[in-house]
């Protein structure tokens, strides 16, 4: 199990596949703030109100020049039935062996009820432009999430 990066760290580089079945690295975002958010499940109560909140808030993530992309282990026909089901306007990214999710700390040990497995913790990245961590979110509570997101780019955009 790997450990959460910390703020100022360089951002781990990924390649994965999109809902839509492109091939996207995080280099292709070089000189953008990407918003990379960790969900457990496509179509899941949760999951579902985290990414339609992403969706509702798109042109205000646009206007602060930030690209949102959710990274969950489903594969990218299960993404695209979400994404189409749910009119989501952002790259959903597969990672069934979940290298992205490990590499950024995000494939954890999970109890639920007594029972512990293996599962993707919802956690959301903010990397800058320059391809830095600026936040980390480890235990994300769905509601106002997209709130805090669009703030602490505001922030960031501030101070640069």
């Amino acid at each position: 199990m790997s450990e959460w990066l910390e703020v100022g760290t360089k951002a781990p580089a990924f390649t994965a596949v999109t809902d839509s079945g492109a091939k996207v690295k995080l280099s292709d975002f070089k000189g953008k703030i990407v918003v990379l958010y960790f969900y457990p499940k496509d179509d899941t109560p949760g999951c579902t109100k985290e990414a339609c909140a992403f969706r509702d808030a798109s042109s205000q993530f646009q206007k602060l020049g930030a690209v949102v992309l959710g990274v969950s282990p489903d594969d990218e026909k299960s993404h695209a039935k979400f994404r189409d089901k749910f009119t989501l306007n952002f790259p959903l990214l597969a990672d069934p062996e979940h290298k992205i999710g490990d590499a950024y700390g995000a494939w954890r040990e999970k109890n639920m009820y007594g029972k512990k497995s293996m599962g993707i913790q919802r956690s959301t990245y903010l990397i800058d432009a320059a391809g830095k961590i600026a936040k980390v979110w480890k235990k994300v509570s769905v509601d106002g999430h997209d709130a805090d997101v669009l703030e602490a780019i505001q922030s960031l955009s501030a101070n640069e």
